[in-house]
Order: structure tokens, then sequence, then C-alpha cells
């Protein structure tokens, strides 16, 4: 986070200077508060989640609120995606404001045990402030990435000669190409680094590593079959199971995942011992 932070400032000062810096501070600060504040609302809107009363799912609900308990939170509001892809994520600002929604198609594929694996997965997410932690990450590597195209483009047209500033030229072109694919690969490590604690809390929390580690197997599968209609990139982080993300080994591009590989991830829980 603070590695993404220096980036964004190095830019800012290759650019303007100290006024530079000051304002590409000042624009991720307004860029982290916005997207903090609004972030759960565009997502739940984003994959047509609606919320849903204890009457209208008592098991869910009753998962919900022993799981938030044993974890020390409020009990976060509980919302369903009309999708058969089984799939969840965890959104909100912070423990009071969080929201746990899941697919129908989750609900109808996964057993009491293995959903409370699920659950807990993402109750860890509002309990280690993942999201805020993510959503951070997410607003300034978008920041660095807008901000390097904005440089590469506008040095195409600046027309300097002189060597002081041809030097700095270098200098903004080499921050532009390098930094936006930097920051992309670092708010991908912090996503895999917490969906992993999160795997370690959640198994923590609902007692059975082995319900986490097969729910997270019967969803991999599942996702095959049934991909989920409303996949993107800007939220694909976070769900328990990335949509976008075909099944097999690890490789290479893993490191361009937000997710760590199902098969690491499963073997991780099923040599806890609680």
């Amino acid at each position: 986070m603070a590695f993404l932070v220096a980036l964004l400032a190095i830019g800012g000062h290759l650019i303007g200077g100290m006024q530079g810096m000051l304002l590409f501070a000042a624009l991720g600060l307004v860029m982290n508060f916005a997207m903090y504040w609004f972030s759960d609302r565009i997502a739940l809107l984003a994959h047509r989640a609606r919320e849903v009363s204890p009457a209208q799912a008592p098991s869910l609900h009753r998962i919900v609120a022993q799981i938030s308990d044993r974890a020390g939170i409020p009990k976060p509001r509980v919302y369903v995606i009309p999708s058969p892809s089984p799939n969840a994520f965890a959104t909100g600002r912070n423990p009071e404001h969080a929201v746990v929604a899941v697919t129908e198609g989750l609900m109808q594929l996964l057993g009491e045990r293995e959903l409370a694996g699920v659950v807990a997965h993402e109750i860890s997410h509002v309990r280690n402030r993942d999201i805020l932690i993510s959503t951070i990450a997410a607003a300034v590597a978008g920041l660095v990435s807008a901000a390097g195209h904005a440089i590469q483009w506008s040095l195409m047209f600046a027309g300097r000669r002189d060597d002081e500033e041809g030097g700095s030229m270098v200098g903004a072109l080499a921050w532009a190409i390098l930094a936006p694919i930097i920051a992309m690969l670092i708010q991908l490590a912090i996503s895999r680094s917490r969906e992993y604690g999160a795997d370690a809390t959640g198994a923590a929390l609902c007692g059975d590593p082995n319900a986490l580690a097969n729910a997270l197997e019967r969803l991999e599968d599942s996702k095959r079959v049934l991909p989920y209609q409303f996949a993107g990139p800007a939220t694909a982080h976070m769900f328990i199971v990335n949509p976008m993300r075909r099944g097999g080994l690890a490789t290479f591009m893993d490191l361009l995942s937000t997710h760590p590989p199902i098969e690491e991830r499963v073997r991780r829980l099923r040599a806890m011992r609680l």
C-alpha cells in the first residue's frame, strides 16, 4: 500500500515538482474517500443484488448471525444475487455497514456446512478490514494507471527540446510506462494475500477448514458449467472465487489474477489443524 502511494507521489513530482506531488496526493485522497464511501452501493447495483429478510432466507440469516457473533462484529445485511452461478462477496465501508451477498446458485448448490464456510470467509473480509484495503488499493492503482496514460499523451505533444527538460521528460515517460504495470501487480498481490487471510480466518470462525475447502472446489467446478453473467474486472476481486478466471493448474498467469489458485487455497485449508 505504501509503495502504491509512493508511485503516485513520484509521478506527481516528475510532472510538476512539489505542486504536482501535492496535487496527485489530493486526487488520491478524494478518489479513496469516494470509493470508500460509495463502493458498496455501486457493487450491489452492478450485480443486481436485492436485500432479503429472515423470513425469505431463514437458513442464510441464521448462519450469518452465528458467524458474525463469533467474529465479534454486528450482523451484516444479507443480499441475494439473481444468478445460477454459485459465488459470494462481502462489501461495506466498515463492520457497522457491511453486506454479505450470495448468489441463488450458491444457496442451491451448497449444504449448510459448506455454506457456513463461505459465509465465514466473507465475514472474515469484513472483520479483517479487507474491503477497505482492497478498495483503496484499487483506487490508487487506477489513479496511477490513468495518470500514466495522461502523461504519455501529454509528452507526445509537449515538444520540449532543451537537455534539462528532456531529462525530465525521459523520467516522466519511464514512470508513465512502468508505474501502471507495477501498481497493477501490487494491487493483485494485495488481493491474493487477503484471500489467503480470509480463508484462514474463515476456517477458524466456522471451525471446519474442510467445509470451506470443499465449497471452493465445488464453486470452481460449477463456474465452468455456469459462468457468472455479471462478471467484470472492476469487482472480480470481491468474490470468493474469481468469476472471470478459468479453472486449471497454477501458471505464471496467476500473477495477473485477483485470486490465488484454488488448488493452493484448498491445500492450505486441508493442512490446517484447529
